[in-house]
This record gives structure tokens, sequence and C-alpha cells, in this order.
């Protein structure tokens, strides 16, 4: 019995929709590099309005994916440099402050490097106790007074940012001007040692959405020293 001769199927059949040949070529996918005259056939309309052949239409994409890995890796790289300059900034003011024989020593040491090497405006560091015996250079306050002004911060035990009240403010940087925007941490070991507080004239400078990491470890650091220095001064 002679063999049956397959008739060829016309491309307006449905098994020749676009989906069948989608699926060809998912399926084949180097069908285009077996069959690379192809690619003369094949064209696709330019944004312009002209057409452009598929070898063009890939370089453009690929020249655009390009462009677009390049942007993404100059802001990792803007990133690196910025995460070593605060490594760099923070180990040198850990540093200063493990080095600090005493309490004056400690505040000068910690406001100094958020001035100069963290270009921050406003930097304030409070300590609870009597202030009737605050050593010359640290600023004591009662921490039943400092409740009363800044409870609210003082609540969570962890680092605050963004706008905070004029009253809240006043009391975290007596002597600055208008102040935008502040990151608190509060210092608490066994008991509630202090606050840490910078501020910005800019507004938007601190917001709730900034990390908080850099804070909370300048703050564990102080926690573990403050007790010592404050037992030598007898404090």
């Amino acid at each position: 019995m002679p063999a049956r001769k397959e008739t060829a199927v016309p491309l307006a059949s449905p098994e020749f929709s676009d989906e069948a040949v989608r699926e060809y070529l998912k399926n084949h996918s180097d069908f285009l590099q077996r069959h690379p005259d192809m690619l003369d056939f094949l064209h696709v309309s330019h944004a312009s309005g002209s057409a452009v052949s598929l070898v063009e239409k890939q370089v453009s994409v690929l020249r655009e994916r390009n462009i677009e890995m390049r942007q993404r890796l100059n802001v990792l790289t803007a990133n690196a440099r910025h995460n070593d300059r605060l490594y760099e900034q923070t180990r040198r003011l850990v540093l200063a402050l493990l080095d600090a024989p005493s309490l004056p020593a400690l505040c000068a040491a910690f406001t100094t490097a958020m001035h100069e090497d963290f270009e921050v405006e406003h930097a304030s560091i409070i300590l609870f106790g009597d202030r009737h015996q605050a050593p010359e250079g640290v600023r004591v306050e009662s921490a039943e007074r400092a409740r009363i002004e800044i409870g609210a911060l003082l609540r969570g035990r962890k680092a605050l940012c963004g706008p905070l009240r004029k009253e809240e403010l006043k009391y975290l940087f007596p002597d600055a001007g208008a102040v935008g925007s502040a990151a608190v941490m509060p210092l608490v070991g066994g008991e509630e040692l202090g606050v840490i507080a910078v501020g910005s004239s800019d507004a938007h400078r601190y917001s709730s959405s900034m990390g908080t990491l850099f804070l909370q470890h300048i703050a564990e650091v102080l926690v573990r020293l403050l007790p010592h220095l404050r037992a030598d001064s007898g404090d």
C-alpha cells in the first residue's frame, strides 16, 4: 500500500495561528540561529513609524538594556562609596569614644564628630541625673523632666526620625535656631541613661523611612561606656 502523501497545511490553518508560531519559537529557541536568513524577512515597527529589521531591533533593545545596567551599576557604586565613607566615619567616632577619659571628653567627641565628620547641623547628647552635679561641658537633666518634655520619644526605647513637635525640638536643641527634622535615640542600658539626637533645618533631612542602624550602633557604644565614666567622675 503506497505511503500517504502529507498535504501542506495552508498558512490560514488554525494550526499556524499566532499562538502556534509563538509556542513553536519558544520550544525551538535556536530556530533563528539555524535559519539566520529569516532575520532579513522579519521587521518590527519602530517608534518613528518606520520598519526596522529584527537584528536592528535586537541591537536597539540591547543598547537600552546596556544603558539601564550602567545606570544601575552607577547607583550601586555610589551606594558602596557612601557605605565605605560611613563605615570609616563611624570607626573613627567609636575609637574616639573609647579613648575618651571622662564624661566631658565623651560628649565632646560625639558632638565634634557629628559636626565635622558627619556634617550634622545640630547634635545633642543629654544624660539623665542630678543636673547640679553635672561636670562642666556635660548636659545633665532629670529623667522626670525628660519624660515631661520628650516622653513620647523615649517610650519606645528605639530610634525615631522625622519632624518633631516644637517643644521637643526646643528641649533637644535649646541653642539651635529653626530645626525642621531630627533623629532621636534613647540611651537605655539597665536604666534610662539619656538620649542622643541629631537635627537639621531641612524638614525632609530626617524622615520615618530612613535607616537608623548607625544611630543605634553609636547608642550601644555609649551605653557601655557611660556607667564606667560616670563612676569615675562620681556622678
